[in-house]
This record gives structure tokens, C-alpha cells and sequence, in this order.
């Protein structure tokens, strides 16, 4: 079965908690199984400043759903969670990202594979690493190579 990572992210309602309640939703998804979840970590808010820190996790999972539909039982998550998409960069309850579903690569209208901005954020780099060290982007090579471009950013990994 392939793997998928998928980047968890909270700034509302008791972040702490909801990123890890959303990592014991992602054990209840079909035809898959949470292997591993990284640490939790705060992250500054990126695109609109004056709004809550971030909590960031990254979790992978074995899975047989297809990347559409993984990305489909994904959004229903978030729905539960009481996700809404106000305005692109607000302040959410739970965000699911699909970073990466095996070595696919695949450019639709609702979905890019691998995720088109993962290597540009400390918040997904660092959570990636910690479970995946020797993860490499498609198209992009080793996900390791791009902590240094994200290095300005302020992260900071939560003791459990």
C-alpha cells in the first residue's frame, strides 16, 4: 500500500487539542492505518499576521484510497472539526494537508501531488523529518535539502 503524509495544522479552539483529535480521526479512515505522527510544533502564522500561532504535526499513513478520495475523507475531517475556508491564510480549526501520496506526482483542479508549497514551509520540513528522515519530494529531491531555505522561520517543537 502506498504511503501518504499529511500535514496537520490548528490556530483556533484549543489547538493543542484539536490537532490531537484530528491524529486519532486520521486512525479511523478507511482502507488505511496511521503509522507514525511526528511531535507537535508552534509556528507563526503565515500570510495574514494578528492571528493565533499555529500547532503543526505531520502524519503518515498507509493507505489503498485512492489520492482523491483520501483527499475527500481528509476534508470531511475538517468539516467535523468545524473547518470553514473563509478567506485564503484564516484562522482554522483544522487544516489536512495531502503532502504526499507515495512518489505520485498528479496536477488537477483539487489536487497537486506532491503538495506545491510543502518545501517552502518549516512547519511541514520539520514534522516531515522528524518521522520521514530520508523523505524525498518528486521533482524536488530530498526534503532535507530544503531546511535551510525555510531556516528564517520560527518553529518551535513542543515538549509531549
Amino acid at each position: 500500500m502506498p504511503l501518504a503524509f499529511v500535514a496537520l495544522g490548528a490556530n483556533l479552539a484549543d489547538p493543542v487539542a484539536q490537532v490531537r483529535a484530528a491524529l486519532e480521526a486520521l486512525t479511523r479512515l478507511p482502507d488505511s492505518r496511521l503509522l507514525r505522527a511526528s511531535s507537535l510544533y508552534r509556528t507563526a502564522p503565515v500570510g495574514i499576521h494578528g492571528q493565533p500561532d499555529f500547532i503543526n504535526a505531520v502524519a503518515v499513513l498507509e493507505t489503498s484510497l485512492p489520492p482523491d478520495s483520501l483527499l475527500s475523507a481528509l476534508f470531511e475531517i475538517e468539516a467535523q472539526f468545524g473547518r470553514r475556508r473563509d478567506f485564503r491564510h484564516a484562522p482554522r480549526t483544522l487544516d489536512l494537508d495531502l503532502l504526499l501520496y507515495g512518489d505520485e506526482t498528479l496536477d488537477t483542479p483539487g489536487l497537486q501531488l506532491p503538495h506545491p508549497r510543502m518545501h517552502l514551509r518549516a512547519f511541514v520540513l520539520a514534522p516531515l523529518l522528524e518521522i520521514a528522515p530520508d523523505c524525498a519530494i518528486p521533482g524536488r529531491g530530498s526534503a532535507a535539502a530544503w531546511l535551510p531555505a525555510v531556516s528564517m522561520q520560527p518553529i518551535e517543537k513542543l515538549a509531549t
